[in-house]
């Protein structure tokens, strides 16, 4: 992940343009002429050798003639130029290129990466539409207006999108920090611009248009970290898209790339919506009503039929209206006249004055139960909209945020409208709109939470991981790319997972008889071939076989029909299982495939020989913990037969969760597992019982926790130690550990903290402290020293941190040990460690600034074979330090 030299591209001090040209319609004169009105007040500098002067200035035939580097250069020139531009570029110093509305081929594209790669120069683009960072003037490309400096960054894959969505804000006054159009993304992508705008100071909520993503474990990292700090929304395009590949199994036909995508959204706290006019609604409803905790709604407004419209709506979405208590009625029945409605949706008639829409909305803030309040009030000759709107935006401004806005109508209600949104009030234009709106706040928040989940690849006990190794190179050394039905089965249970007892039979059906002797009629025969995907398809599944005859009857017609439905299939044997009755089972579908984008995924919904056509189906990406497992079956249908209904008791949810739980290891410890259905898993009051499986082994790596999204919480790295004679834990910090870890930084003295930050600071704010606890494990680590506080709470004694960068170069460490605790050995123990975790994933050096008074620090980095390195960031106070990982190289 790089944010290197995005400065430049997004606030660059000058800019040349070149191909600068006043030739009509010529890229290179449309761009020179949207910088030059833009206002940017630095120096730009046109390049093109056949002008002289271009508005008063002088061309400058070469990128060498400028009179300096520029920070960032547009490309405008012919394809086959570009490559050689960059070169110069990069060696002139400049650090930042947007090329701009030219396509280059594959080669072309390889040759421009291999020009800037020498000087860490930045490519956006090829065929960018450009960037615009309004604060500063800057309307560097071919953007066909400008845009207006606000607090929302917009990041687009699509140039149309870009220009559709700039012309849209502008039009309704919403302002952009900057908006940065992708082209074809060869260097700077979305990952990129993610991490950019998640510290930029400017940039309240970052705005997304994605088609492709090509880098998703990049991506995630770069999304997860961008929405810990700022609503984060997306437009996903390509809902109808499926896999690249026709799968087998139907976890694999189940689960189509959008819901993949929707999955990994969800995942990374993000929020998905489906249109540009929703995606500014998204916006400003984070933007002013984010803090809002309700999950209730009370619809309050002057007529009935506005109202029953937004009942209707959260209806349609799922969200409840809040119940009115007696204490609430009585105050309404008081405030309002015996012909108004007080039951949620409030109606308080045509005539209502001010003052009873006031004493109305009062009740209501100052009523906890009540929950959000969506105010709606249609234009009549009672009273003016905006004298409402005077008495009622005053009782806002001393309560939280719970109140949403419909002033229905359009001019004659801009002046109430400004009241309300002056007072940070999120105004809508209909009340469906308000009801989505409070919807996706509830979505939002969701998917917040499931951002703070970091599990290890399974809490289950361990499995017997090489017994499920065998069975997977069994059937790869034998040629089969589907495991028999029994294996697949015992691979299941070396993972924890019930199933139904099975006997596995040759083709001859010689021990038949036997085997449903052993296991007790009634008994269900099913066929194996590695020539048929699904046996129901043809006629290889005969349930309740109750004696010999019927059982030897069932082979033959299994042969006959096979032979009919399916010519030239090989029959490799048939499995026997006792017919099992449980009358208040559920059919449910577990089962794991590999995205083409995202890797590995798990799959849950209602199981059965239909599953393709109900399509009752909910996607997540492991690793999973038992939470994630509940908010996986939660967005299920079959989740609300579990529940329980009628005389079905509810189900033994947490059986399912182990499941899930166990598939999300397998995947993580199988690196050949392509496919896997369970189906149909039986769940009820009694537990979970696996009926039938399916697996296929891929030849190469496809699966293994390596090839997650979003890699696990490092359990390997956890180890139990002893420090002074105390029992202590060095492990990687886990998002739960946050207020653990402000109560490590309370304690820290002053000195040491301005040691650390390099400045003094009483206190983190919540978001940093958020960030320190909420890493991703795949760009840094940060290992705790744990013990156990004198009333028996856990507490941080010590943490040692590395950021790496993006090419897995350099990581910059930090230590830090409690003040109180200082001199013991403990921060060699977990420098230690950090160096050992740095080595082990190819880190080339270790780096870090460490103040010249901190004698103590630079004395341990010493030992530990660190050496002082000269850096232009050298000053009289600061020393930079290096350790090289990489192994020597072998004696000649």
């Amino acid at each position: 992940m790089s944010i290197r030299h995005l400065d430049r591209l997004l606030l660059p001090r000058s800019v040349a343009v070149l191909g600068a040209s006043h030739r009509p319609g010529a890229i290179g004169t449309h761009v020179w002429q949207h910088l030059r009105a833009g206002g940017f007040a630095g120096p730009v500098y046109p390049v093109n050798p056949k002008h002289a002067r271009l508005d008063g200035l002088p061309v400058f035939a070469r990128v060498a003639d400028l009179p300096a580097a520029p920070d960032l250069a547009l490309i405008c020139t012919p394809a086959r130029t570009v490559a050689r531009l960059v070169a110069e570029l990069g060696a002139a110093g400049a650090r930042a290129a947007v090329i701009v509305g030219t396509g280059l081929s594959a080669a072309e594209q390889q040759a421009a990466l291999d020009a800037a790669r020498p000087h860490l120069l930045r490519l956006l683009g090829p065929d960018s539409l450009g960037v615009l960072s309004p604060h500063i003037g800057l309307h560097a490309g071919l953007a066909h207006v400008a845009a207006r400096p606000g607090e929302l960054a917009f990041i687009s894959q699509s140039g149309a999108v870009a220009s559709a969505m700039l012309d849209w804000a502008t039009s309704r006054g919403i302002g952009l920090s900057h908006l940065v159009a992708l082209g074809d993304h060869c260097d700077v992508d979305a990952g990129d611009l993610l991490d950019r705008f998640a510290s930029d100071g400017r940039t309240r909520s970052i705005l997304l248009y994605v088609e492709s993503i090509a880098s998703p474990r990049k991506f995630m990292s770069a999304a997860r970290a961008a929405a810990r700090n700022k609503p984060v929304i997306v437009v996903k395009a390509g809902r109808a898209g499926q896999g690249l590949r026709a799968p087998a199994s139907h976890s694999g036909a189940l689960a189509g790339s959008d819901i993949v995508h929707d999955a990994a959204i969800r995942r990374a706290g993000m929020l998905r919506v489906d249109t540009l006019q929703e995606l500014f609604m998204a916006a400003a409803t984070l933007a002013r009503f984010r803090l809002n905790r309700s999950e209730a709604l009370t619809i309050l407004g002057n007529g009935g039929g506005a109202g029953v419209m937004a009942a209707d709506a959260a209806a349609r979405a799922g969200i409840r209206l809040a119940e009115p208590g007696a204490a609430l009625l009585d105050q309404l029945g008081h405030a309002l006249p015996p012909e108004a409605s007080c039951a949620n949706p409030i109606d308080l008639l045509g005539d209502a004055p001010a003052a009873r829409y006031a004493a109305a909305l009062a009740a209501l803030l100052a009523d906890p139960v009540s929950g959000a309040v969506l105010f709606i009030h249609a234009p009549t000759v009672a009273e003016r909209s905006d004298e409402i709107a005077r008495a009622c935006a005053p009782l806002v401004r001393a309560n939280d945020p719970r109140l949403m806005g419909c002033w229905l109508g359009d001019a004659d209600m801009a002046p109430a409208r400004q009241l309300f949104e002056a007072a940070g009030i999120p105004d809508y234009p209909t009340p469906e709109d308000a009801v989505r709106a409070f919807g996706m706040l509830q979505t939002y928040r969701n998917n917040q939470a499931l951002l703070m989940e970091a599990p290890s690849a399974s809490e289950n006990p361990a499995p017997d991981v090489p017994a499920a190794q065998r069975l997977l190179e069994t059937a790869a050394a034998d040629g089969r790319e589907w495991l028999a039905e029994h294996e697949a089965k015992a691979v299941l249970q070396a993972y924890g997972v019930p199933v139904v007892r099975t006997r596995m039979v040759p083709a001859s059906a010689e021990g038949l008889l036997d085997a449903a002797r052993e296991l007790g009629y009634p008994v269900v025969l099913k066929i194996v071939s590695r020539d048929v995907a699904h046996k129901t398809d043809v006629g290889g599944v005969r349930l309740d076989l109750r004696d010999p005859a019927a059982l030897e009857q069932a082979v033959g017609e299994m042969r006959q029909a096979l032979g009919t439905l399916q010519a030239g299939a090989r029959i490799d044997g048939f499995t026997v299982q006792p017919m099992v009755h449980r009358p208040h089972a559920q059919e449910v579908i577990v089962g794991a495939s590999i995205d083409e984008v995202f890797g590995p995924v798990i799959l849950c919904g209602g199981g059965g020989i239909a599953v393709e056509v109900t399509a009752d189906v909910a996607v997540a990406l492991p690793p999973l913990n038992r939470s994630l497992a509940r908010e996986l079956v939660s967005r299920t249908r079959v989740s609300r037969l579990l529940a329980g209904y009628r005389d079905h008791p509810p189900a033994d949810l947490d059986a399912l969760h182990d499941v899930l739980i166990a598939v999300s290891q397998m995947l993580a410890d199988l690196p050949q597992l392509a496919e896997l259905d369970i189906n149909p898993l039986w769940v009820d009051e009694h537990g979970a019982l696996a009926l039938d499986a399916r697996l296929r082994v891929a030849a190469g790596r496809v699966a293994g926790a390596a090839n997650f999204a979003i890699r696990p919480y490092p359990t390997q790295w956890v180890r139990q130690a002893e420090w002074n004679g105390r029992p202590i834990t060095i492990r990687p910090i886990r998002p739960e550990d946050e207020g653990q870890h402000r109560r490590f930084l309370e304690r820290l003295d002053p000195e040491d903290v301005r040691m650390r930050l390099f400045q003094a600071r009483s206190e983190l704010p919540r978001s940093e402290l958020a960030r320190l606890a909420q890493i991703d494990y795949d760009r840094e680590m940060a290992f705790i020293a744990e013990g156990t506080a004198a009333d028996g709470r856990p507490e941080t004694l010590g943490v040692a941190r590395t950021v790496c960068d993006p090419d897995n170069v350099e990581a910059e460490f930090a230590l830090v040990v409690r003040s109180d605790l200082k001199g013991g050995g403990l921060g060699r123990m977990l420098f230690e460690q950090l160096i050992a975790h740095a080595r082990s994933r190819g880190t080339r050096r270790l780096v870090g600034m460490i103040l010249r008074e901190n004698t103590r620090m630079l004395k341990l980095s010493r030992a530990l074979g660190f050496e002082r390195v000269p850096s232009l960031e050298d000053s009289a106070d600061v020393l930079h330090v290096a350790l090289n990982l990489e192994p020597p190289p072998p004696a000649a």
